[in-house]
């Protein structure tokens, strides 16, 4: 339990700092990807649905798992805590207020890694949907 105690903030948050770093890294791609996309090279159908929607069911999974592993965080930050309860003789309310406070900062930071990654996901798809009926419209005019 020792190793867990240890290691539990190290790993949890440093996975969801990993899953922050890759969710803006995406978000960056896409975005500069969208602002210079030429709509007239690309030929077919499954094609140009295939480069708009490219990365985005990484920050959409990001979006979704991130409240997941920060709770993972949380629960076993308070399972740390009542193993310490357990250990200790005497039960002083303030350890185990800043125990619980310091376990919740896991979902916190969950929540904070996914809201931003489901809005990005979101204003992404919808950027791609508008440039795929741009797509389309230059491929009904030139028929």
């Amino acid at each position: 339990m020792e190793v867990l105690k240890e290691s539990v903030d190290y790993l949890i948050l440093g996975a969801l700092f990993l899953m922050s770093f890759v969710s803006i890294a995406l978000s960056f791609e896409r975005y500069f990807f969208y602002k210079s996309i030429k709509l007239r090279e690309y030929k077919t159908k499954n094609e140009i649905e295939v480069v708009l929607t490219n990365n985005l069911s990484t920050i959409s999974s990001i979006a979704s798992n991130a409240p997941y592993v920060g709770l993972l965080g949380t629960v076993i930050g308070i399972m740390v805590v009542f193993y310490d309860m357990g250990q200790n003789a005497s039960l002083e309310t303030s350890v185990v207020v800043i125990g619980l406070s310091l376990a919740l900062k896991a979902t916190a930071l969950g929540l904070l890694v996914a809201i931003p990654s489901m809005m990005l996901y979101s204003a992404f798809l919808r950027k791609s949907d508008i440039l795929f009926a741009k797509w389309e419209d230059e491929v009904n005019k030139e028929i």
